[in-house]
C-alpha cells in the first residue's frame, strides 16, 4: 500500500489502468436501413465518411416543412486496439444518441438503449479482440416510438450519434461505468454549513476477475489547486463477478462554499482503488459544498442568503449542425449567459451533455435539468418504464454537479390529448426523492393550475406566455397572485416566457403580432419582457424566473416570423452571431457593471420622422444626442430610457451617454428618417437578412 497524501501536500496522480480514447475519426455511415450493415464482412466502402459528432438532420431539420428525415442510419467503424488491452475490461461508451440505438461489435449484438439523450455504455470485452482490426457496428433510429418519450416536442430530433464515442479501458477490478451510465462515484454532502460539512463518499466497484480481490479505496479531497485537504479511505472485499459498494465518509472543516456566480468555487474529488501494492482504478469528480432552500414566500435562499433565480431555458442545437455542437460552442454559450447576467440556466427539455454541466459549475450558474417527458404520454408498462429509466440516468449522472438544484420530471404534459399523466408524474417525484433526497423534484406547466399533475412534484413552475398565445401583457402578476393566493405553502415560479422576434421586422407602434403569423418585430418582444420583468420583480415569492429561450433555435414544423423551421423567441439569433434587443434590457437588469445601448440597432430605416428612442441602462443617468444636439439627460427605475425624436430625412447619428459611478459608457447608432412630410406605415419586415434559421421535430406551442 502507497503513503497517504498529507493535508496540503499536492496531489499527484500515478499512472493507472483507466486509458478513455474518443473514437471521433474514420467513421462511414448512411442514412438508411442496410441489412446486414452489421457483420464483419459488410462492404461499406461506398459509404461516405464522417466524423463525430454528428446528425444526419442538420440540414433538413431546420428548412421548415415538417419533413426531416426520422428514420434509421448506420454508422460503422474499423477499429484496432492495442495489443496491451488483451485480459483489462473494455467498455463502448456513448455519450448521446437519439433515439434507440443498437450496438455490434465484430457482428455480435452487444446491446439496446432506449433513449435520446442520456450517457449509456456496453462491456464488449468478449467481442473486442486486442491487437486486430475490429467493426464497430451502430444502428441508430429516430423514428416514433410509442415506448420512449418524447413522443412530440416543440424542436427537432436530431437523428445520429451527435455527441462522442469512447473506449474505455479498465482492469478487471474497476469502478464500474454501467451503473446507468453515470462514472460509478456518488458524492453527498449534508450538515453543510461555512464551519463544517459531512461528505459521504460512494463508489460503484465491479470484480471481473475470477477470484476473490481485497481492495483498498481512498478518496481524496483536494482543493481547487489540487493540494490534498482531507483523505477517506476503506478496504473492501469484492467477491469475483459482482458490484460492491463501497461508503467512505468523514468531515470538511471550514469548507469554501460554492456561492453561484460570485464565487463558484470547487473541490476535486479523487477515488482510487488500489489492489495490493498496484494502483488499478482512480475517478475524478468535481465536489462543491452549498445548502440552499425555496421559501413560498421569499424565493430561493443560497447558503443562507437570498439569491434571485432569474435566467434563461437553453436547448443544445446550433445552426446548420444540429445537436452534433463542439465544446467551445458551449463555451460560447456560457459566455452569452455570463454576459446577459443570467444567475439560473433551465437545460430543456432534456439530459445536456456532460461539459455543459462542467460549464454550469465553473460558472456558478444554477441549473434545473429535466427528462424530456413532453406534451403527452403512452399508457403502458414499456413507456413508464423507459421514463423511470431516463430519470434515473439523468440523476445518476450529473449526482456530483453543485449547479444542478433540482430535478425536472415534465414540461407540458398536458399539452396534447390522451392518458392522463398524473401516477405517472407522482411515480417519477417519488423516484427523485429516493434517488437523491437532496434535490426537490420540479415541474414546468402550462395547464389550468387545478390541473393534478401540475402539484405533483416538490417544486412547481408554469409556462404562461400572456401577451403571445392568450390574454395580455399585463395579465402575469394578477394570474401570479391568484395562483399564491390559492396556494400559499407551495414554492411557485415561471419556467417559461416570451415572444418572437425577427430582427429583421420592426414596428413604430409595437402592436401585438400573430404568434403563428409572418411577422414577428423586434420591439414587440422588448415590450413584452420589459412589463413581465417588471410584474415578476415585483413579487418575491416567484422562486424562478426563466424566460424562453437563450438562443432561436431548430423546430421544424413552425413556419412563421419570415423563417420556417425556426422557433425565434430567442434573446439571440440561431448561429449566436447578432444578439437582439432584449438580450440587453435584461444585461441592464442583471448585471452590474455600467453598460447602455439604443434599441434599434437594425432598425435602420425608420419609418417615421417623429419617433420614440428607447435606451436600456444600469446607468444612474443617460443622456441622449442625435445629430449631436443633446435632448437632455434622463434617470430611470427600470432601466429603460426614452426620448421623443424627430429625426432628419436620411441620415442621422444618434449617441447614449451613460454615467454611473463617475464613470462613462456609450452607444451609437444611425437612423435613416423618410423625406418628410410622408405618410409612412408603421411596420415593415424589411431589414437585414439574418443568417440564422431554425427547425422543429414535433408540435408544441412554445
Amino acid at each position: 500500500m502507497s503513503a497517504i497524501p498529507s493535508p496540503g501536500e499536492t496531489y499527484r496522480p500515478q499512472t493507472c489502468s483507466r486509458t478513455e480514447t474518443a473514437l471521433l475519426h474514420g467513421w462511414r455511415f448512411i442514412r438508411q436501413d442496410v441489412a446486414g450493415a452489421e457483420g464483419i464482412n459488410f462492404d461499406d466502402s461506398t459509404w461516405p465518411q464522417t466524423d463525430l459528432p454528428h446528425t444526419w438532420n442538420n440540414l433538413d431539420g431546420e428548412d421548415g416543412g415538417d419533413n426531416y428525415y426520422r428514420g434509421s442510419g448506420w454508422y460503422r467503424l474499423h477499429y484496432r486496439p492495442a495489443e496491451t488491452f488483451a485480459g483489462r475490461v473494455c467498455f463502448l461508451k456513448f455519450d448521446g444518441a437519439f433515439l434507440v440505438t443498437d450496438v455490434y461489435v465484430n457482428g455480435i449484438w452487444v446491446g439496446q438503449h432506449k433513449g435520446g439523450f442520456a450517457a449509456f455504455s456496453f462491456d464488449v470485452s468478449s467481442q473486442l479482440k486486442p491487437g486486430h482490426d475490429n467493426v464497430i457496428a451502430v444502428k441508430v433510429n429516430n423514428s416514433p416510438n410509442p415506448e420512449v418519450p418524447p413522443l412530440s416536442a416543440d424542436f427537432t430530433f436530431f437523428g445520429g450519434l451527435y455527441r462522442e464515442v469512447k473506449l474505455l479501458i479498465t482492469d478487471p477490478v474497476h469502478i464500474s461505468p454501467l451503473d446507468y451510465g453515470s462514472c460509478g462515484v456518488y458524492l453527498d454532502a449534508s450538515r453543510v454549513s461555512s464551519n463544517s460539512a459531512d461528505l459521504q463518499v460512494r463508489a460503484i466497484l465491479f470484480n471481473a476477475s475470477p477470484r476473490e480481490a481485497t481492495v483498498q479505496i481512498r478518496a481524496l479531497i483536494a482543493d481547487a489547486w489540487t493540494n490534498i485537504v482531507t483523505t477517506f479511505e476503506s478496504n473492501l472485499a469484492l467477491s469475483a463477478g459482482l458490484n460492491s459498494t463501497a461508503l467512505l465518509s468523514g468531515q470538511i472543516q471550514k469548507p469554501h462554499l460554492w456561492g453561484g456566480l460570485a464565487d463558484p468555487y470547487l473541490y476535486r474529488v479523487f477515488v482510487e482503488v488500489r489492489n495490493g501494492s498496484k494502483l488499478v482504478d482512480r475517478v475524478e469528480q468535481p465536489l462543491g459544498f452549498r445548502y440552499f432552500n425555496v421559501d413560498p414566500s421569499n424565493g430561493f435562499f443560497l447558503n443562507g442568503r437570498s439569491y434571485d433565480l432569474h435566467g434563461v431555458s437553453m436547448h443544445q442545437d446550433w445552426v446548420h449542425q444540429g445537436w452534433a455542437v463542439e465544446d467551445q460552442q458551449r463555451v460560447d454559450n456560457f459566455a452569452l449567459l455570463k454576459e446577459v447576467g443570467a444567475t439560473a440556466l433551465r437545460l430543456s427539455h432534456y439530459e445536456h451533455c456532460e461539459h455543459t454541466y462542467d460549464l454550469a459549475d465553473r460558472n456558478g450558474l444554477v441549473v434545473w435539468t429535466e427528462i424530456p417527458l413532453i406534451n403527452q404520454i403512452t399508457d403502458s408498462p414499456a413507456f413508464y418504464a423507459n421514463a423511470a429509466q431516463q430519470l434515473r440516468e439523468l440523476i445518476r449522472q450529473r449526482y456530483n454537479h453543485p449547479s444542478v438544484i433540482c430535478w425536472g420530471i415534465f414540461n407540458e404534459i398536458t399539452m396534447k390529448k390522451g392518458p392522463s399523466p398524473t401516477r405517472l408524474a407522482k411515480q417519477l417525484a417519488a423516484l427523485a426523492a429516493q434517488e437523491n433526497p437532496g434535490r426537490p423534484s420540479v415541474s414546468a406547466a402550462n395547464a389550468r393550475d387545478d390541473e393534478p399533475s401540475t402539484w405533483c412534484s416538490a417544486l412547481s413552475s408554469f409556462n404562461k406566455y400572456f401577451g403571445w398565445y392568450n390574454g395580455e401583457i399585463s395579465d402575469l402578476g394578477p394570474w401570479l397572485d391568484s395562483v399564491r393566493a390559492k396556494n400559499p405553502a407551495r414554492s411557485i415560479g415561471i419556467s417559461e416566457y416570451g415572444a418572437g422576434a425577427n430582427p429583421a421586422h420592426h414596428s413604430e407602434t409595437c402592436g401585438k403580432p400573430e404568434p403563428g403569423g409572418p411577422f414577428h418585430p423586434e420591439e414587440y418582444q422588448n415590450l413584452l419582457h420589459e412589463l413581465h420583468w417588471q410584474q415578476m420583480k415585483a413579487r418575491p415569492f416567484v422562486w424562478c424566473k426563466l424566460l424562453w429561450n437563450m438562443a432561436d433555435f431548430a423546430s421544424d414544423a413552425r413556419n412563421e416570423g419570415g423563417l420556417p423551421g425556426l422557433n425565434d423567441k430567442g434573446l439571440v439569433t440561431y448561429d449566436r452571431r447578432l444578439r437582439k434587443d432584449a438580450f440587453y434590457f435584461y444585461k441592464a437588469n442583471w448585471t452590474t457593471d455600467p453598460m447602455v445601448y439604443i434599441t434599434g440597432h437594425t432598425f435602420t430605416n425608420r419609418m417615421a420622422n417623429s419617433i420614440t428612442a428607447k435606451v436600456y441602462s444600469n446607468c444612474d443617468s443617460v443622456e441622449l444626442f442625435v445629430n449631436e444636439n443633446s435632448l437632455g439627460r434622463r434617470s430611470s427605475t427600470n432601466c429603460i430610457y426614452t426620448w421623443a425624436v424627430t429625426l432628419l430625412s436620411g441620415a442621422n447619428s444618434v449617441r447614449a451617454v451613460g454615467t454611473k459611478d463617475s464613470k462613462t459608457v456609450s452607444d451609437s447608432l444611425s437612423w435613416n428618417g423618410p423625406a418628410a412630410p410622408a405618410s409612412v406605415p408603421t411596420a415593415s419586415a424589411k431589414g437585414s437578412v439574418i443568417s440564422a434559421k431554425g427547425d422543429s421535430g414535433a408540435t408544441t406551442d412554445h
